[in-house]
């Protein structure tokens, strides 16, 4: 008899029967110890999303990824999240596939300083810069040595500048007092001892891995490191947070302008670090750089890419389809603004591209025969 059968009862038994009055199916007890053993496993592979879920929610253990992206959609208005609620749960679905190359700081615009760097000017480059770490190189940016905290500097700077209380007799000055000339400006940094370690990781390393190691460190600052060892970008926690939160505008933050704008002739003005996406979505679909797309991810790379080196103030170059650009500002190593316009609405005056002009082929002339002429120096063969 099949194990998932009820045997039939002996007499004096109750037999035990559902609600219906019908036989229950009683598993036996080896069945019921897998059972239960499949069901703990289930839960402890059960990852801390679906927890909270279940717990915050209701939701059962079956729930999936998949509805609780259906249920985010903008036609489920009845789901009972707010709009900013279901923004930040869209954006805690899409750590899972958000590499930290798609988020991090260029090379180029990294704000770092040398380690022999004097504390005078780290000052100014921390009053400049705006940001309350930097890193700190040994030659290059190749050979990162750490990074340095706003908060080390002034704790170190405070405790040079402390006054002995044994002096206060003499000076008459309160003990809360601080004596900034007694900070030695041109001491440098690596002499100071604040410098911090700082993590690495590789630009395929998920966001979400790099915010979980940031938190197990509470090391903030990560340098992104390429297959070459060379320093590739800069990512901060703060960066991380932004994927989930939005954009986070603290009181020193300036207003960020437009990196494409219209202007009124029908042209647009777009910086060098915009991206593709960024300017198509300004300009249209129109402005389509094709499989340029997979190779770079800026409009200042495309038209490197395009021209084959960096071009300089004044050059124009071609773009997609009948577009064209001016490189209005520009360094040697990158384009920093540039004006995009129809190739009809050039303004009067400026040059037009000179046409490639291909040289005609050249006609192939007929091979002449030419008759061998009779040497009349030469001696006749006996």
């Amino acid at each position: 008899m099949p194990a998932n059968v009820t045997q039939a009862s002996k007499p004096g038994e109750q037999q035990e029967t559902d609600p219906h009055g019908l036989p229950m199916v009683l598993p036996q007890r080896g069945e019921l110890q897998k059972g239960l053993q499949e069901g703990l496993q289930e839960g402890l592979q059960e990852g801390w999303f679906a927890r909270v879920m279940r717990i915050l929610f209701g939701w059962k253990v079956a729930a999936t990824r998949a509805d609780l992206e259906f249920v985010l959609t903008a036609e489920q208005p009845e789901s009972g999240f707010s709009p900013a609620e279901a923004a930040m749960l869209k954006n805690i679905l899409g750590l899972r596939e958000c590499r930290i190359a798609s988020i991090m700081v260029p090379r180029a615009d990294i704000v770092a300083v040398h380690q022999e760097i004097t504390l005078g000017e780290l000052t100014m480059v921390f009053a400049g810069a705006g940001h309350s770490r930097l890193v700190v190189y040994n030659d290059t940016l190749d050979d990162p040595a750490g990074m340095v905290h706003i908060r080390d500097l002034v704790a170190f700077m405070a405790a040079r500048a402390a006054i002995d209380p044994t002096s206060l007799v003499v000076k008459r000055l309160p003990a809360a007092d601080l004596d900034f000339a007694k900070i030695d400006l041109s001491m440098p940094l690596g002499a100071a001892n604040i410098i911090r370690e700082l993590l690495y990781a590789p630009p395929s390393m998920p966001a979400l891995d790099l915010l979980a190691k940031m938190q197990a460190t509470r090391i903030h600052l990560a340098l992104i490191i390429d297959e070459y060892g060379g320093s590739d970008g800069l990512v901060s926690i703060e960066d991380l947070v932004e994927l989930i939160v939005g954009d986070i505008a603290d009181e020193h933050d300036e207003d960020e302008k437009a990196m494409v704008t219209r202007q009124n002739d029908g042209s647009f003005l777009a910086i060098g670090r915009a991206s593709l996406d960024d300017v198509r979505a300004v300009i249209g679909d129109e402005f389509d750089v094709g499989g340029a797309a997979q190779e770079v991810d800026t409009l200042g790379g495309y038209l490197v890419m395009r021209a084959g080196h960096v071009p300089v103030r004044g050059e124009l170059v071609p773009g997609p389809g009948v577009f064209e650009a001016e490189v209005l500002d520009a360094d040697p190593r990158r384009v920093k603004r540039v004006k995009i316009y129809h190739r009809k609405d050039r303004r009067p005056g400026t040059p037009q591209e000179p046409a490639l002009v291909r040289p005609a082929a050249a006609r192939p002339t007929p091979a002449r025969e030419e008759t061998p002429r009779a040497n009349p120096n030469a001696q006749p063969l006996p």
